[in-house]
């Protein structure tokens, strides 16, 4: 992302490159926590779905800006908190992304990495994906785990399990 630097030391104020890592290595970390798990191929939706609820929990859940330098192994009781069944994750995914965003219209400058949370909270929420329908009364006829009842499922209700499973078997 180019943007025109408002305190570039060139004296020409040109053009600089501002790169969303703190967002690139939360997603290199959820991608790899969820490589590990080995629970779905990597080309899938459903990966995706994982990845990126995953990628907003670490990316979200660093309050010090101090996401490059963090250990991964540390933070882990954390994001498991954070991803577990009876938490409200979207709550607080929505409330952690306005204070983001508050914090960066009063800096002004550009905000690569939370442009990058907001598109990947986006597909989330928008997206809805076939999954197994896991309140459905058991019984009847099925053959194998693609016969039985489906249901279309936000991104992020499919994602976020599949993240904190993975976490698990990290």
């Amino acid at each position: 992302m180019l943007h025109r630097g408002h305190k570039s030391t060139d004296g020409a104020g040109g053009d600089e490159l501002v790169v969303p890592m703190a967002w690139l290595y939360a997603e290199y970390i959820a991608d790899e926590l969820l490589r590990t798990g080995d629970l779905m191929p990597p080309t899938s939706f459903e990966f995706r779905a994982g990845r990126d609820a995953l990628a907003l929990t670490i990316f979200l859940s660093d309050t010090d800006g101090e996401l490059p330098g963090i250990r991964v192994v540390s933070q882990l009781e954390n994001w498991l908190s954070l991803t577990a069944y009876d938490q409200p994750w979207q709550d607080w995914v929505r409330e952690r992304m306005a204070l983001l965003g508050a914090e960066a219209a009063e800096a002004g400058g550009p905000a690569p990495d939370l442009e990058l949370a907001e598109a990947a909270w986006r597909w989330l929420e928008e997206t809805e994906l076939l999954a197994p329908d896991l309140n459905a009364v058991p019984g009847g006829a099925v053959v194998g785990e693609d016969d039985g009842p489906k249901v279309w499922t936000k991104a992020w209700q499919l994602g976020l399990p599949l993240g904190h499973l993975a976490i698990h078997l990290f």
